[in-house]
């Protein structure tokens, strides 16, 4: 059955095969998720060890790493309106790959400024196309009725991804070098590129033609008009608040550990980064069911409301173990929030020919928050200790929940 067959028309950009070919795409779709978080995670805390070892002072890492997160914020939006201009969504995703590909190379051979910050710049861009994209996968697969379900199981690769790749580069670095991380993230993104081939197969991402397109949906609102939807403008304060609250909670942690455990603050940080990643693989695709149920607001209210609590737990205790599984906490709030945005906005734009763009608007506003958020809390926590930065984030967190039910309509059609 085509997509053009159903009775429930799909947004341009979503064009699919037959049945066959879209089941074969979502198995397709679920190992793409778990390379492209393998890849995502050499370019994480493993970049600053790596130019340690490379006589880089900390003003110059934390300049390479600035221009990365520049860079994904500026490309936010010319990334979102590139990928619904652009017909096949297979080419965008492929190039996005082989981008980060060229990026990785260009860290583990040439450690030189210029080196490494063209490759921040080529990672952050390719970042903000790949990720629309994989949105696009999704909702040509499952369709806007199941796409809540689709997001969950998205999700639970992803963390599986990011738990492995994790454990072979710190491997791979320990046993051969910290170089070596950049070359076997070159390597995963062959994997990747595989996963895109039952993807191709089904014609997930093709644009129907227009006249197919024409029949197909309803007429389509201006970009502006889409972009100034209360209910997206909201939407999008809303992920900025939360993410200014998340965001810097787990190296507030890790920096509390360190203080508090300085001999077991290595294994302490790495047992905060896992069991989040291992709570979001149990519970994403759940949240994505209890949206096709419930509603969206309910799985918004409960991850958003999961911030402020840990934010006042962990202010309110220095207890390695217990900052350890309050930091468990954080699985929650991003399967919660991983699975919302792509849906939430698909429910607002899905239809409009400008998810991507939509899309984009969001992550846009998120950099905004997880921008000023680490100079917030770090002034926070100079100023007046790491539990007062601590409460600051909570009642930010607090702030970001009242929104949510204040100012967030149920989207579910």
């Amino acid at each position: 059955m085509r997509a053009t067959d159903r009775p429930t028309p799909v947004p341009p950009g979503t064009e699919a095969g037959s049945e066959p070919e879209l089941r074969a795409a979502g198995r397709g779709l679920d190992w793409l998720n778990l390379f492209v978080a393998n890849i995502q995670t050499g370019f994480g805390p493993f970049i600053s060890v790596y130019l340690t070892t490379q006589a880089w002072t900390q003003t110059e890492i934390g300049l390479a790493l600035s221009v990365g997160t520049i860079t994904a914020m500026a490309s936010q939006l010319p990334a979102g309106a590139l990928v619904d201009a652009i017909p096949s969504k297979h080419a965008v995703a492929f190039f996005s790959i082989v981008a980060f590909t060229a990026s990785a190379l260009l860290l583990g051979l040439w450690p030189v400024p210029l080196g490494v910050f063209g490759a921040q710049i080529l990672h952050g861009f390719s970042s903000c196309t790949l990720g629309p994209v994989l949105a696009t996968f999704s909702l040509a697969i499952a369709g806007p009725a199941a796409l809540g379900l689709r997001l969950g199981r998205n999700a639970r690769f992803s963390s599986i991804g990011n738990g492995l790749g994790a454990i072979l580069m710190g491997a791979c670095g320990y046993l051969i070098g910290e170089r070596s991380v950049f070359f076997l993230t070159a390597v995963l993104t062959l994997p990747a590129l595989a996963a895109l081939r039952p993807l191709a197969a089904a014609r997930i991402g093709q644009r129907p033609p227009p006249s197919v397109a024409t029949q197909a949906l309803p007429p389509q609102p201006s970009v502006w008009r889409l972009l100034a939807d209360r209910r997206l403008i909201a939407f999008a304060a809303c992920a900025a608040l939360f993410t200014f609250a998340n965001a810097p909670m787990l190296p507030l942690a890790a920096s509390a550990l360190t203080k508090v455990a300085p001999d077991q603050a290595t294994i302490l940080v790495a047992c905060s980064i896992v069991l989040p990643q291992l709570i979001v693989a149990i519970f994403s695709p759940s949240f994505g069911a209890l949206a096709e149920r419930r509603g969206r607001r309910l799985v918004l209210l409960l991850g958003f409301a999961v911030v402020p609590l840990r934010g006042l737990l962990f202010a309110l205790t220095a207890n390695p173990v217990a900052m350890v599984l309050i930091q468990a906490l954080d699985g929650i709030a991003a399967a919660s929030f991983g699975v919302m945005v792509p849906l939430v906005v698909s429910d607002i734009a899905g239809r409009s020919g400008h998810f991507n763009l939509s899309l984009a608007v969001v992550g846009f506003f998120i950099g905004i928050g997880a921008t000023l958020s680490t100079t917030a809390a770090g002034w926070l926590s100079d100023r007046y200790g790491i539990p007062a930065a601590f409460a600051g984030l909570a009642l930010t967190g607090l702030a970001a929940t009242g929104f949510v039910w204040a100012a967030v309509p149920e989207t579910r059609s």
